[in-house]
């Protein structure tokens, strides 16, 4: 009589198959998979559920039973299949000694979570390069992105939206994972792509002890906000200029400028149009941030220029609150609309015509040898009306003058006397009265 048809092979049977299958499961891979493990007639004596925890392991070098070894060969991620194999191929003539006993066909249900190679580095897919791309991130970048992280089988870990502010980081200096830290090079601002992971270029074989478990592929979707380079500097690009421009803006100079000011993503932060009136400062003296002052330099009337500030000349690590994320780069266009030439550097007051020799005694109107600050501040006030003198533009002209008579009041008594009275010449330079 014919013995009955032994099973001698491993066979495989796969019942989900996912929508996409970029890679399968090879000689030397490393996997993590989920199984139910039972016997022919249904007793389960095994699952990886039950631990609440995948078995991760090498395929096809002999770190498996040579059934699964076979059956798991050739699956995607997320692909389910039952693998079915002989005593010969499983626990053999003796079983493992305690739930299976020997001389059992095995039968594995098992889902794919996730496979890689150790010779594996990161891979970029899905790439959306906005069409102008003028530069792209180099290793000392600091870059501010937002992500969503999620496991080779989609589960979810993290993403910077949830959090509602962006990742921000320096790149190619080992401030985040190594596949990150090549992932963000190379990058444009918008730029949107997708960085898959192995494990030796992320969180290893210990994962984080929470939500990405050991040896676990990071698929993180990313959207670059924007980048800079701490040695950047203001860039200044002139979109438009008047035929006639022999006037240029300089320190000191009082000026007026409408502007448009965004984020490198295009988002709006403020615009001078809104509120129906110019932005008025004085050039160098601090009343705006460093790029700005930067970029209103050596500028005519009705000239316009594009702006690009990066954060160390904008505002900062910390940014406005509600208005400006903290390291974000600035965008401004802006207009020159009006502009009063300053004062010569230390000086808030000049001469317009030659000094009078009897300037002490014409503003000592009431000839008491002492001139008080309201005899002082209606006699320079009333030179600036007369076209003979000029105060600073763009400051408050008694604040000034507050400052011009402190500066002659020597001994701080509220008056000056003849002696104490000198004028600008005959000072040091860190004086800024007559």
């Amino acid at each position: 009589a014919l013995a009955p048809l032994t099973l001698l092979v491993c066979v495989t049977n796969t019942y989900h198959t996912p929508p996409v299958c970029s890679r399968k499961v090879e000689v030397s891979d490393f996997v993590r998979y989920h199984y139910n493990g039972t016997l022919l007639d249904g007793t389960l004596f095994d699952s990886s559920h039950t631990r609440m925890r995948t078995y991760d392991t090498y395929v096809g070098i002999g770190w498996l039973i040579a059934g699964m070894d076979q059956g798991l060969l050739g699956m995607c991620v997320g692909e389910r299949r039952i693998i079915t194999m002989p005593p010969s191929l499983g626990y053999g003539e003796n079983g493992d000694g305690s739930d299976i006993p020997g001389q059992a066909s095995l039968v594995f249900d098992v889902v794919l979570l996730d496979l890689h190679n150790p010779r594996d580095g990161i891979t970029v897919t899905n790439q959306q390069v906005p069409e102008s791309c003028t530069r792209t991130s180099v290793a000392g970048d600091f870059v501010r992105y937002h992500y969503n992280g999620s496991l080779l089988d989609g589960t979810f870990f993290d993403s910077s939206y949830s959090r509602n502010r962006t990742y921000d980081t320096y790149v190619g200096q080992g401030y985040v994972i190594a596949g990150m830290d090549e992932g963000l090079i190379g990058v444009c601002v918008g730029e949107k792509r997708t960085i898959t992971i192995p494990p030796h270029l992320a969180y290893g074989e210990e994962g984080t002890g929470s939500k990405i478990p050991g040896s676990a592929v990071l698929v993180f979707d990313v959207h670059i906000i924007d980048f800079h380079n701490p040695a950047d500097s203001t860039v200044v690009t002139v979109t438009s200029k008047p035929e006639e421009c022999d006037v240029h803006t300089k320190k000191g100079d009082f000026v007026k400028y409408h502007y448009n000011a965004s984020l490198m993503d295009g988002t709006p932060i403020d615009s001078t149009y809104n509120y129906g009136k110019t932005y008025n400062i004085v050039l160098g003296a601090n009343q705006v941030v460093p790029g700005m002052e930067d970029g209103l330099m050596d500028m005519c009337v009705g000239e316009k220029r594009h702006l690009v500030i990066p954060p160390h000349l904008g505002y900062g690590e910390r940014g406005v609150t509600g208005e400006v994320p903290g390291s974000a780069v600035l965008v401004f266009d802006i207009e020159l609309v009006e502009m009063e030439e300053g004062l010569p550097e230390g000086y808030m007051f000049i001469w317009n015509e030659d000094v009078s020799p009897d300037l002490f005694a014409e503003m000592d109107k009431n000839e008491d040898k002492v001139v008080e600050p309201s005899e002082f501040t209606d006699y320079i006030l009333q030179q600036v009306n007369d076209g003979k003198g000029r105060l600073a533009p763009g400051f408050d002209p008694y604040r000034i003058i507050d400052n011009m008579f402190s500066n002659q009041d020597r001994d701080g008594d509220g008056k000056i006397t003849e002696a104490e009275f000198k004028l600008k010449a005959d000072e040091s330079a860190a004086h800024d009265e007559l």
